[in-house]
């Protein structure tokens, strides 16, 4: 069967892990980086085969059944990710010094920060104890990005400055629409001290956007980095794998 791993843009990669994988408990991960010499397509299919990731849902729920991990694979560029759920399976003994669970170590990928953790905010505003998909701007990113905003603030007139906050293409999950809105905060306070306008909320687009999934949906085939003017550069490092 054909299983579709490359996904169409970094929003979309952050949205399959986020909204189907990390929910159906592939919890366990190892990222890499293709190498420059090597053909993300050949490695593809090396690995799937590898791993015997291209299976249907009854084999995955056969394999389950009887205490085997299942395995998923998806690549954006030459990055690439490797999960898997609870059982055993023979990546989990390769990689045991690479692998990491994602409710304890998050995934990090363009300037996201994805992992599986308890707790939230409900609708009227309290704690929810059941568990969740986080995705997040990571440390790094949010301090680089606030420290940038909030510098620019009193040196741009309210139509500049609301244009640079339009640029940050982030996806709006519920953690990074807080962090934008602290961000603005930050920036009318900086404002308000000096007499300046406010910038309105409505400069942050706070609507989240379903995109395509995989390269195949958009007819892309995810050989080039697009991952935006506030997006960290991808890690050089490989996993063992490579």
């Amino acid at each position: 069967m054909k299983y579709r791993c490359v996904a169409s843009s970094p929003e979309g990669l952050v949205q399959l892990l986020a909204a189907s994988y990390l929910r159906h408990g592939y919890f366990w991960y190892v990222t890499g980086r293709i190498k420059g010499s090597k053909d993300p397509a050949e490695i593809d299919r090396k690995l799937v085969d590898k791993y015997q990731i291209a299976l249907t849902a009854r084999e995955r729920a056969r394999r389950k059944e009887r205490g085997i991990a299942n395995m998923h694979y998806v690549r954006y560029d030459r990055w690439f990710i490797l999960l898997a759920t609870e059982g055993n399976h023979a990546f989990k003994q390769e990689e045991k010094k690479s692998i990491r669970d994602c409710r304890r170590v998050a995934i990090k990928f363009a300037g996201y920060s994805i992992s599986y953790r308890r707790g939230g905010r409900t609708p009227k505003g309290g704690s929810d104890p059941k568990w969740h998909a986080h995705v997040r701007i990571d440390t790094t990113t949010y301090s680089e990005l606030r420290a940038h905003l909030v510098g620019l603030a009193t040196h741009r007139s309210a139509e500049s400055l609301a244009q640079e906050f339009r640029k940050i293409d982030f996806a709006r999950y519920a953690p990074i629409r807080r962090q934008l809105l602290n961000i603005l905060r930050a920036a009318n306070a900086a404002r308000s001290r000096t007499g300046y306008e406010s910038i309105p909320h409505s400069a942050l687009n706070l609507r989240r956007t379903i995109v395509p999934v995989y390269a195949e949906d958009e007819n892309v085939n995810g050989s080039n980095l697009e991952a935006g003017q506030w997006k960290t550069t991808l890690s050089k490092k490989s996993c063992s794998l490579i």
